[in-house]
């Protein structure tokens, strides 16, 4: 598998000066922009996908083990404070559960049972999607909870670093993000991984645009708790109501520091989430 291969050009990576490994690190990067520019078409129809089934009320499932769950956790993490999403409509599950975020225990991504039982705990039904991530395309518990949740009539998406792997047979759409051989050897938290994340960045963010959460380019459902999300509720408001300062914060402080409802009175054309 091409994740797991050996990358000609750090074959004498252990001789190599800090900045040469560094410079090499930047030019092998370069091919992730280019797979991802690859899967433009595979990415855009996965964030449509997510819109369409987020607007019907349906949950956002991703699944991944090792670095990829890591990578999936993330993201679902930051969709509450960044678009106002209730904090069950995206989910990441990880192969040996949360205990696993900062304690690597590589022996769990092999449990296919657990995948599946991952998947059953959920009782998903056909608004919800399910994303796996896997940089092999074949790790047991993401190609188990896929493939289970598509026998369930549950759409799946799966996006892998490897050509022709199991992941990518067993989903509705399958996004391949060739990003080759890692500069060291088999450590799919580089460019596989950086991959990844980029295109869960891709997904997501475009769903949540097309879902309604975002006018112009500004995140109007973002929840204001802490002093820095404050300040951008006020800059919020001003850019799109073109009122003070000290108008924003008196308007947001009213409304209880909800963008959104400032903006449907003082903006009538926002839209509703």
């Amino acid at each position: 598998m091409s994740t797991e291969s050996r990358n000609p050009r750090s074959f004498g990576l252990d001789k190599m000066s800090a900045e040469e490994i560094v410079r090499l690190m930047n030019e092998e990067e370069q091919i992730v922009l280019r797979a991802l520019v690859h899967a433009e078409h595979s990415l855009a129809s996965a964030a449509t996908k997510v819109a369409e089934n987020y607007l019907a009320g349906g949950r956002v499932v991703y699944v991944g083990a090792g670095t990829s769950g890591r990578i999936a956790k993330a993201d679902a993490a930051e969709m509450p404070p960044t678009f106002g999403t209730d904090p069950g409509r995206f989910i990441a599950i990880m192969a040996g559960g949360d205990g696993v975020m900062d304690k690597a225990a590589e022996d769990v991504e092999d449990d296919e049972t657990a995948g599946i039982e991952a998947i059953n705990d959920l009782e998903l039904n056909r608004k919800d999607i399910v994303i796996g991530l896997a940089a092999s395309g074949n790790t047991p518990f993401v190609v188990a909870a896929c493939r289970h949740a598509h026998a369930k009539g549950v759409w799946t998406c799966g996006i892998a670093n490897a050509k022709k792997s199991a992941l990518l047979e067993v989903v509705d759409l399958p996004i391949l993000l060739d990003t080759g051989p890692e500069v060291l050897t088999g450590s799919t938290r580089l460019k596989a991984g950086t991959a990844q994340k980029l295109a869960l960045n891709r997904i997501s963010t475009a769903a949540m645009v097309l879902s309604g959460k975002v006018i112009e380019n500004l995140m109007v459902d973002v929840q204001a708790k802490n002093h820095k999300l404050k300040d951008r509720c006020i800059r919020i408001v001003r850019e799109l109501t073109g009122v003070t300062a000290t108008e924003a914060l008196e308007l947001l402080e009213s409304h209880h520091w909800n963008v959104r409802s400032v903006l449907s009175e003082h903006r009538p054309s926002a839209r509703a989430s």
